[in-house]
């Protein structure tokens, strides 16, 4: 681990913090966000944690920073935060967190892929459980299509597309530490191993493909609105998974 220490003040003029620009000037030739400077940036915060954490903290010290970040973040519906830390052209950063719970949460249970590829790292909690799966033909569960990004009218709308047998091929688990990726092919469900507090940094690339798939089981709902997340929200969670990561963090050294 890196023993340096956080870096307080941005890193040039222009105000980008020492992480962003830091991550930035690493990208390829051509500018493009693909999945090995994905999962650079994700391996990055885990071998330099104090600039990570620097990061979180500078947003939390910015008023307008916290305003911004918490108009485009939410609640699933399944009862964690999706929170946009960081949002360009051409690429995102996102900050997943469960809070801590009586029992582990069902986090994204419904199968489904991304319009766009990523790479992620755990910062916070024992680690996540996914598993990834296939259509066939033969075999598997019944489950009803659905089509996110089809309606330009309303682009979140989820259209139904037939129905469809799912089968199981894969079922990582992703540690503490640890760095997945994924690309616009994979369907999967994520969830956290245990109930305490997971947090998880999502580094997200640009979108590769117009539309991507839900699946849902028959008789389940395609209706799960999100919630709002207030600024105290962001707050209180940011500023949990700081304490949790600058924690690990300094144990490590």
């Amino acid at each position: 681990m890196n023993d340096d220490p956080p870096s307080i003040a941005p890193a040039d003029p222009s105000g980008t913090h020492a992480f962003l620009l830091g991550v930035t000037k690493k990208k390829p030739d051509d500018g493009d966000a693909d999945i090995p400077w994905l999962r650079m940036v994700a391996h990055r915060i885990q071998d330099d944690p104090a600039t990570f954490l620097a990061w979180l903290e500078e947003i939390l010290g910015d008023e307008e920073s916290v305003r911004a970040a918490a108009k485009r973040s939410y609640w699933h519906p399944n009862g964690f935060a999706k929170m946009v830390l960081h949002a360009s052209a051409d690429f995102r950063i996102r900050l997943h967190v469960w809070p801590d719970s009586e029992k582990p949460s069902r986090g994204e249970s419904n199968p489904h892929s991304h319009r766009w590829e990523f790479a992620s790292t755990i910062i916070a909690g024992e680690g996540m459980h996914m598993v990834e799966y296939r259509e066939t033909a033969e075999g598997g569960k019944p489950h009803t299509r659905y089509r996110y990004g089809t309606d330009p009218a309303d682009p979140a709308a989820l259209l139904a597309d037939g129905e469809a047998r799912l089968k199981k091929v894969h079922s990582p688990h992703v540690l503490r530490g640890e760095v997945y990726s994924c690309d616009t092919r994979i369907v999967h469900t994520v969830r956290p191993i245990d109930a305490g507090l997971t947090a998880t940094v999502v580094i997200q690339g640009p979108h590769r493909t117009p539309t991507t798939v839900v699946y849902c089981e028959p008789g389940q709902t395609d209706d799960q609105p999100n919630g709002e997340l207030t600024e105290t929200d962001f707050r209180k969670l940011v500023g949990d998974v700081v304490a949790a990561f600058g924690k690990e963090a300094a144990s490590c050294r």
